[in-house]
Parts: C-alpha cells; sequence; structure tokens
C-alpha cells in the first residue's frame, strides 16, 4: 500500500471523527497527552518495582484489555508490538488521549509517523524546523511492527486511567484498555 495514501486516509478518518465528536484541533493542546502525567503518575525507578506486566499490541487491540493497579504501585510494562502497524502504548486519563490526538498527528503530517514505520529522519528534519520531532515522555512507548519496550511507571491513583494507542484512528477504533483500581 502506498505510505501517503495511506496517511492521507488515516488523516482523513481522523478529521472526520473529530468533527462528528465536536473538537476542534485548535482547543487541543500540543503534548497534552503527556504534560499532565504527574496528576496521574510519574515515571518510576526500576529498584521500586513490584511488578512486570506483559502487554502485547495487536491491530486495534491490547493483550490484555483491563490491568488492576494500586495507588502508589510502582510497576514495569514490557509492551510488544506484534502488529503490522505502528502502535502506542500510553498511560493517561480520556482527555489527555484527546489532547494528544493533535501532536500524534503533526507526526503524521509531517512524514515522521508511516504505517509501519518511523521516519527518523523526517523526525529530525521536524525538529530542526519546529523545536521538536518525536514525542517522548515517561508514560508513553511508541514501537514499530516487531519492536518491544520497557516502560516503569509509578501510579498517582488508577481512577479513569486509560491505555491506549494514539496513531491517528487507532483509538477511535477501540485500541484502548482500561486500568482499575486494585483491592
Amino acid at each position: 500500500m502506498n505510505h501517503r495514501l495511506y496517511a492521507r486516509a488515516v488523516a482523513a478518518a481522523l478529521a472526520l471523527s473529530l468533527s462528528v465528536a465536536g473538537i476542534a484541533s485548535a482547543q487541543m493542546s500540543h503534548g497534552g497527552g503527556h504534560g499532565a502525567a504527574m496528576s496521574i503518575g510519574q515515571p518510576g525507578d526500576a529498584s521500586a518495582v513490584g511488578r512486570t506486566v506483559e502487554i502485547t499490541m495487536h491491530d486495534n487491540y491490547y493483550d490484555p484489555e483491563t490491568l488492576s493497579v494500586s495507588e502508589g504501585e510502582t510497576v514495569r510494562f514490557l509492551v510488544k508490538n506484534a502488529g503490522a502497524i505502528v502502535h502506542e502504548f500510553n498511560i493517561a486519563t480520556a482527555e489527555m488521549h484527546k489532547a494528544h490526538e493533535a501532536e500524534m498527528q503533526m507526526l503524521v503530517d509531517h512524514g515522521v509517523l508511516m504505517p509501519d514505520r518511523i521516519d527518523r529522519a523526517a523526525a529530525e528534519k521536524m525538529k530542526t524546523s519546529m523545536g521538536h520531532g518525536m514525542h517522548a515522555a515517561g508514560n508513553s512507548l511508541l514501537l514499530e511492527p516487531g519492536q518491544s519496550g520497557e516502560l516503569i511507571w509509578r501510579f498517582a491513583d488508577a481512577k479513569d486511567l486509560e491505555f491506549a494507542c494514539n496513531v491517528p484512528g487507532h483509538y477511535q477504533a477501540g485500541m484502548m484498555g482500561d486500568f482499575r483500581k486494585a483491592n
């Protein structure tokens, strides 16, 4: 499939879903999926990890789809992208995911985020011209097909938290899961 055609189709699908939801991209704050991270927790210290959870990202779903966490718990997530396209594992609230859409769309628009890979040269070019080119935050991993990564997170609270993929169109297609407060 032609990558540019795919990117345009994804962008059109996202634009339609945003207009249906009544959300103007001008209202979205840059980095919204990351900026409020401290209210939901913070990157954790490896020496404080209480358990390790394996997450597999498939095309438009996660395995497992629901996770229980405790307030103050530090979890090591081992995340593998078993899908055929780029996916993200992002810990945030629904509002933070929605705000993060604009940043992810910008990556598509500038040729950084391709369906099956991340163009690092385009990311550098975007960084030079705009001051940023790749998102890097303690609550998020962006992985190409077949890649694995590690994220260590200390939870403030599980209330209203989700893990989701904010690659344009993926969240809207249902690629998200819930964190529940452990008893």
